[in-house]
C-alpha cells in the first residue's frame, strides 16, 4: 500500500504450519461448496492459511484500524464465516496509525501475526510489529503485542511473510533502504526470534522496470510458492490503482537463496489488470492449497478502473481466488484475473 508520497505491503499460507505451500491430499468437498469471486468484499492484502483442518483468512480492512480473522472448513465457507477482531489499534502512541496487511502463521507452539502500523501522530510512519497468540484456536487465543520487527534500518517497513526452507525459518519483507530512492525493496533473512534476524538481510530486488515504477517505485507483498524443484517468490509493484500488478522472482530450490544472484526476475508482470474480465489492479497475493489439493492464488482487485482521490482510501479492493496452472517447464502460469462469479 502507499499514499501519494510513500508506499505500502504476503507468503504463502497453506500447506504446512509455516508458509511454504506443500502438496496436500484432497478432501471430499460437498457439491454446494462453490467458490464465488469476489470471495470476501472490502478485504485487501488477503491471506489464507490452511492449518489444523481449517482455513484462516485475514486482510486489511478499509478503516485500517484493526486486525481481523475468520475461519471455515472450506475456502467457500470463508465467505460467510463470522469475523473476529483479534486486536484493535490503541488511541495514541506507536501502532495507533494505519494498520496494514496482517499475515498469520503458527510456529514454536504459538500463533503470530505480522502487520504494519503507523504512529498515532504520524499514520504513515509505517513499521512492522508482531502479535503473539497462545491457544489452539486463534479466534479465542490470548493475544499480546510481542514487539517491533527489528531490521538494520529504522525506515518504512511492511509486508512481512514467513516460510521454512531446508529446516531454516526465513522472513521476507518490504522496506525503504536509506540511500536507495525507491518506496520499497524486497529483503530476505533467517529469523532468530519472531522479531529478530539471525543474519544480515539480503536485498533480493529493487523496482527498476517500467511496470514496477508506475506512480511509485514499489516491490512489496512477497509470497512464496515452492513447486517442481523451484522457489517462486511473487510480489506486487507500482501504485495501488489499476497499474498495480504482480512480478515474480525464481530460484532453484537447491540454490543459496540468501544470494541475490540465485534469483531471476520476470521481465514482465506475471499477473495484471484484465480489461476483458473487468478486474483491475490485482496483487498483494498469497497462496493456499484448497480442499481438492489445488494450488490457489489469493489476491485483491477492484471491479472498476476509475478511482476518485487516493486509491489507498478506495475501500473496494476485494479478496479473490483462482486456480494456479503450471507450464511444461514447471513454472506457474497465473493467466488473467478471472471474471466475477463461480470459480471453475
Amino acid at each position: 500500500m502507499q499514499n501519494q508520497t510513500m508506499n505500502r505491503r504476503n507468503l504463502i499460507a497453506g500447506g504446512a504450519a509455516l508458509g511454504i505451500v506443500a502438496a496436500m491430499p484432497a478432501i471430499a468437498q460437498p457439491k454446494e461448496a462453490k467458490i464465488t469471486n469476489p470471495l470476501i468484499l472490502q478485504r485487501a492484502d488477503p491471506q489464507i492459511l490452511r492449518h489444523g483442518g481449517y482455513f484462516y483468512f485475514t486482510g486489511s480492512v478499509p478503516e485500517y484500524d484493526r486486525i481481523v480473522l475468520r475461519r471455515a472448513k472450506t475456502i467457500a465457507g470463508l465467505r460467510d464465516a463470522p469475523e473476529t477482531v483479534l486486536w484493535q489499534r490503541p488511541a495514541r502512541g506507536k501502532t495507533a496509525g494505519y494498520i496494514w496487511a496482517p499475515e498469520i502463521h503458527h510456529f514454536d507452539g504459538a500463533w503470530h501475526v505480522y502487520f504494519a502500523a503507523g504512529n498515532g501522530d504520524d499514520k504513515f510512519h509505517i513499521r512492522t510489529y508482531v502479535l503473539q497468540g497462545k491457544g489452539a484456536n486463534p479466534l479465542t487465543a490470548d493475544w499480546s503485542l510481542l514487539g517491533q520487527f527489528e531490521t538494520p534500518w529504522d525506515s518504512f517497513t511492511l509486508d512481512s511473510t514467513i516460510f521454512e526452507h531446508k529446516g531454516i525459518r526465513y522472513i521476507c519483507w518490504a522496506q525503504r533502504e536509506p540511500g536507495i530512492e525507491t518506496n520499497s525493496n524486497l529483503y530476505l533473512a533467517p529469523l532468530k526470534t519472531p522479531t529478530t534476524l539471525a543474519a544480515p538481510p539480503a536485498r533480493l530486488t529493487v523496482p527498476t522496470l517500467d511496470w514496477e515504477v508506475q506512480g511509485f517505485k514499489v516491490a512489496e507483498g512477497p509470497a512464496l510458492l515452492a513447486r517442481n524443484g523451484k522457489l517462486f517468490l511473487t510480489y506486487s509493484a507500482s501504485a495501488t490503482d489499476a497499474r498495480y500488478c504482480m512480478g515474480m522472482l525464481s530460484a532453484d530450490a537447491d540454490a543459496d537463496i540468501m544470494d541475490p544472484a540465485s534469483w531471476t526476475k520476470s521481465p514482465a508482470p506475471v499477473f495484471a489488470t484484465s480489461e476483458a474480465n473487468q478486474i483491475f489492479g490485482p496483487g498483494h497475493n498469497s497462496f493456499v492449497v484448497d480442499e481438492q489439493g489445488r494450488d490457489l492464488l489469493v489476491y485483491h482487485g477492484r471491479d472498476y478502473r476509475a478511482i476518485k482521490g487516493d486509491p489507498l482510501f478506495d475501500p473496494n479492493r476485494h479478496a479473490r481466488v483462482q486456480v494456479v496452472r503450471y507450464r511444461k517447464d514447471g513454472t506457474p502460469d497465473f493467466g488473467e484475473p478471472v471474471r466475477n462469479g463461480v470459480l471453475r
